[in-house]
């Protein structure tokens, strides 16, 4: 029984990562480009060594989380990561937030290792990675240097900025397209 309730557990993971890649993929702004690709002109592209790679694409981004909205309670974050992706590897998540003060809540990033844990906020199992000032001026910067899907949230309030505020968004970076874009 254990045996089958796992592997519908995998298969219905499995069926949700494959249709958010999906998606990502379809939202990606470089897919038209990938679609018009003309298989005659292989050779020049990827045979022929002295051809010239557009270095925009291999650059990583700095991105603020939030956009203008910035790390704060209310503002609803997975919406936000999936109008702003896709998002690639080494690229840089900015987490800007206030300073704690007697108008504004504290807030922190933390990192959750588990889907099941992301959903239910449940910061026991998540890991700090910034704190209430490490947000204020520049920003807490995160780099996507691995190949997973990343899940945030705040955590303050054991988890209530997450579950009522929206404070909280899965992404799963992406390889850069190897293609140049269209001119």
């Amino acid at each position: 029984m254990a045996s089958t309730i796992n592997s519908v557990h995998f298969l219905t993971l499995f069926v949700i990562v494959t249709t958010s890649m999906f998606t990502v993929t379809m939202a990606n702004k470089d897919w038209p480009s990938f679609a018009n690709f003309n298989y005659t002109d292989w050779w020049s592209r990827f045979g022929n060594h002295n051809y010239q790679i557009n270095k925009t694409q291999e650059e990583s981004n700095n991105i603020i989380v939030g956009g203008s909205q910035n790390w704060h309670f209310g503002y609803n974050y997975s919406d936000w990561a999936i109008k702003n992706g896709p998002f690639y590897l080494n690229d840089t998540l900015v987490f800007k937030y206030d300073a704690p003060n007697a108008t504004s809540f504290p807030h922190s990033v933390y990192m959750y290792s588990s889907w099941k844990s992301f959903m239910k906020c449940d910061v026991k199992k998540a890991k700090m990675i910034a704190n209430h000032t490490q947000g204020v001026g520049e920003g807490f910067k995160f780099v996507l240097n691995k190949w997973k899907p990343y899940y945030f949230s705040c955590g303050e309030k054991n988890g209530l900025h997450c579950n009522i505020g929206q404070m909280k968004f899965a992404i799963m970076p992406m390889f850069r397209p190897f293609w140049p874009s269209s001119p």
